[in-house]
């Protein structure tokens, strides 16, 4: 009887052990696809809204004041339930991600958006996964044959978008688009392997860093907000700390402590799509035969980079 109590409570356990595993793999799965989805849409449409608030608000001054006051939410509200202060090395490392993540890759892309359309920033910025891919190699992390062909399939939707004709009429935003996709995918892949603030500390030490340095550019170079702020204008600031910086960025940080690097900024493949056809419908920005081509491309190389995560 003993040894088969035994047995009996042994078997219990291993099926408890299996379900609790279940349950916690379901509950990860859950949270990723929903990070997967703040990221593919709000980053879609945050393009537009930048494109809107450029209007009244100088690039800097609106990226750097907007991560400001969202990293400054954060940090109330973490430390109200009694998140401990980073260490220096963490606040250290969290001030060079948010350089590399903020001030190199969404601060150029704002620069960029003066001269060129936000569908097509978006569709320049599709370029990161690969990006990604040669980083990771640095710390020995290879991708595998599916990641390869969905982002080299994404690299050829874009090719094919840059015969759009307002590409082609400002090298100058393309250099700085492309500038900011190394800093932001560098980022990305380094953020993996630095010892960064726990949980969501982490994402508003990054985005307090990274929202000074951007004012303090603001202020050396000059900039002027100018008034009076139009309704619009302000709307899309609030969008973009809300929306853009809450919410998408707290999930984007999610991802790249979870999923491969090469998922994590797969929404780079997705956002052009959205951001085009916004751009279209409400904008009135022109969407050519080359764009018609390369966005089905485009989620076929999504396809492949998922296939293995799915």
């Amino acid at each position: 009887m003993t040894t088969q109590n035994a047995t009996s409570r042994l078997g219990a356990v291993s099926a408890a052990a299996v379900t609790d595993s279940r349950s916690a793999f379901g509950s990860q799965r859950t949270l990723t696809i929903a990070a997967l989805l703040a990221v593919y849409i709000i980053w879609g449409t945050t393009y537009l809204a930048i494109r809107v608030a450029l209007e009244n608000f100088p690039p800097y001054t609106m990226m750097g004041s907007r991560f400001i006051v969202a990293g400054g939410l954060l940090f109330m509200f973490v430390k109200l339930r009694g998140a401990p202060l980073p260490s220096l090395k963490q606040a250290r490392n969290a001030a060079l991600i948010g350089g590399l993540l903020l001030v190199g890759g969404m601060g150029s892309a704002a620069v960029a958006e003066q001269w060129v359309t936000s569908g097509l920033t978006a569709a320049l910025v599709a370029v990161m996964p690969l990006w990604a891919i040669v980083f990771g190699m640095i710390w020995r992390r290879f991708p595998t044959r599916n990641e390869w062909i969905g982002a080299i399939l994404g690299i050829i939707g874009v090719a094919l978008l840059t015969f759009e004709g307002n590409l082609q009429a400002n090298p100058l935003g393309i250099v700085i688009l492309l500038f900011g996709t190394l800093c932001w995918s560098f980022g990305s892949v380094w953020s993996r392997y630095l010892e960064l603030p726990q949980g969501v500390m982490g994402n508003a030490m990054q985005m307090l860093f990274g929202g000074v340095v951007m004012c303090g550019i603001a202020l050396v170079t000059g900039e002027q907000i100018k008034t009076p702020i139009s309704p619009n204008a302000a709307l899309a600031w609030i969008y973009l700390v809300i929306a853009g910086s809450l919410v998408a960025m707290t999930a984007y940080a999610y991802l790249l402590k979870t999923v491969s690097p090469v998922l994590a900024t797969s929404y780079a493949f997705v956002n052009p799509v959205i951001a085009l056809f916004l751009g279209v419908a409400l904008a009135g920005e022109t969407l050519t035969g080359s764009a018609l081509i390369g966005l089905p491309v485009i989620l076929l190389g999504v396809a492949f980079v998922m296939w293995k995560r799915r």
